[in-house]
């Protein structure tokens, strides 16, 4: 078991009466527990918390009148991720797939995967199906695209960031995801807090559907998969957006960070391994 200590700390100026819903919050999985959380607003306002889609992301729900308004989150995490040996992961025929992962290889708003069907099938067709082919997209991906922050807006979508071939973490994974779908492999976006990611952020990364589980992937290889904590799952970031608001306010200030306080010792260099923590 890992267990890793995550926060945020928002800060709004809200000019108008404005409704907030925060998905800041670490998922409760079968093997992601939370041992201790806390949430504060200033001022104090009254929010629901609850579950919000199919993958039971958890958010809070208000309502302020215009103020300064801070938000405040910390939570311990217990991972427990499954890891298996890389060798043999193969991928799932479509006649064998779950019901339920079926809707992960249709185009979404940010990921246009029918559209990139002929560059998917000409760059990584031949590639051996299964672990290796996700992460020859992850490796193509890396090597083609420059990191750089503010290149992209929340319009960008998967085919823009191949053209343009600069984008920061959501783009790195919504192309991935695409090509992953054009080549029948389910993906599925994935927001998070990241042990180790530099400047600490919230981080998108993204899982795909082998060999009948969800295994995470990450194409910045900017912090190690087995990090990750996961706060919400989606078909895109439409899906699983940090904040969603409807009035009139403005982010001042930011602040995300996850540290690890205990590790699970592995038996495989990270390289050689392959981590799940979905059933």
């Amino acid at each position: 078991m890992t267990t890793i200590q995550v926060g945020c700390d928002l800060t709004y100026s809200v000019a108008k009466p404005t409704s907030f819903l925060f998905n800041v919050a670490a998922a409760r999985t079968a093997h992601q527990t939370i041992s201790e959380e806390t949430v504060q607003l200033s001022p104090a306002i009254q929010y629901e918390a609850g579950s919000l889609g199919t993958e039971a992301i958890q958010v809070y729900r208000l309502t302020v009148e215009p103020c300064d308004l801070y938000l405040q989150y910390r939570a311990h995490v217990d991972l427990r991720p499954e890891i298996y040996d890389t060798e043999g992961i193969v991928e799932t025929g479509y006649s064998q797939l779950p019901n339920e992962v079926l809707p992960y290889l249709n185009p979404s708003r940010y990921c246009e995967s029918d559209r990139l069907a002929h560059f998917a099938m000409r760059t990584f067709g031949n590639v051996p199906p299964g672990f290796s082919r996700v992460t020859a997209i992850c490796d193509w991906i890396n090597s083609h695209l420059d990191y750089q922050s503010g290149s992209s807006g929340e319009s960008t979508s998967a085919c823009e960031v191949l053209i343009q071939r600069v984008g920061v973490c959501r783009d790195y994974a919504h192309l991935a995801i695409a090509l992953c779908r054009a080549l029948c492999i389910p993906a599925r976006y994935i927001s998070g807090y990241a042990v180790a990611l530099q400047p600490p952020d919230f981080h998108g990364f993204f899982e795909a559907y082998l060999g009948f589980r969800w295994y995470l992937f990450d194409a910045t290889r900017m912090a190690p998969v087995e990090g990750f904590v996961r706060i919400g799952t989606g078909r895109d970031a439409a899906d699983a957006p940090f904040a969603t608001l409807i009035g009139e306010a403005t982010l001042t200030t930011m602040a995300v960070w996850a540290e690890q306080t205990t590790l699970a010792p592995t038996d495989q260099p990270a390289s050689q391994t392959a981590v799940s923590t979905t059933d």
